[in-house]
């Protein structure tokens, strides 16, 4: 992309802020950030959550997975995985993947049109699964093992299958999330 995704202005805020703001008023307690690449940026910019910090940034997503779901609380019951780069998801759709979890739901993923999204929800009860993922298949490896036991939620949001790879897919989400433009230029 050619700029910090995180740190990057979305509405009034910036991506990472979307993130937790549309966790939080979905109904999650507590958050968990995983850091990696410019994380003393990323402390300075938000708080009311914890924070982990991957040593090896450069390491698969499973890492990540791995030192998130090791800092969660004791209690915590399930974890909803999300990516920074999804950063206009209704807290509706957080709400929802609550719902579906509480009605017995092990493993929920939003859908927009039978596309598969983010969050992702997953009870804790894999929690031993989640904490060893396979570097080469990592996270969809697991779901894949586990399909009969994944309930895929439609859900009424796009944004749930839209992600920000390139600055294009950045200018794009953020006009149609906000209704504003973005910054013209990328920041460093």
């Amino acid at each position: 992309m050619g700029a910090f995704k995180p740190l990057l202005p979305f509405g009034n805020k910036t991506v990472i802020e979307s993130c937790i703001d549309y966790l939080r008023n979905g109904g999650i307690e507590d958050i968990v950030v995983v850091m990696g690449h410019r994380a003393d940026e990323i402390r300075r910019k938000i708080s009311g959550v914890t924070l982990a910090v991957n040593p090896d940034p450069d390491s698969a997503m499973g890492a990540s997975i791995a030192m998130g779901v090791s800092a969660l609380p004791a209690t915590a019951q399930a974890t909803l995985m999300t990516l920074v780069d999804h950063p206009a998801v209704p807290a509706t759709v957080v709400t929802e993947l609550l719902n579906s979890w509480k009605s017995g739901a092990r493993l929920v993923i939003p859908t927009w049109h039978g596309r598969g999204g983010h969050p992702i929800l997953v009870d804790l009860s894999f929690k031993a699964e989640l904490l060893n993922l396979s570097e080469t298949g990592g996270l969809r490896a697991f779901l894949n093992a586990h399909a009969s036991e994944v309930k895929r939620v439609p859900v009424d949001s796009p944004f749930v299958a839209r992600d920000m790879d390139t600055w294009d897919d950045y200018i794009s989400l953020h006009l149609e999330a906000t209704g504003r433009p973005a910054p013209e230029q990328r920041p460093a």
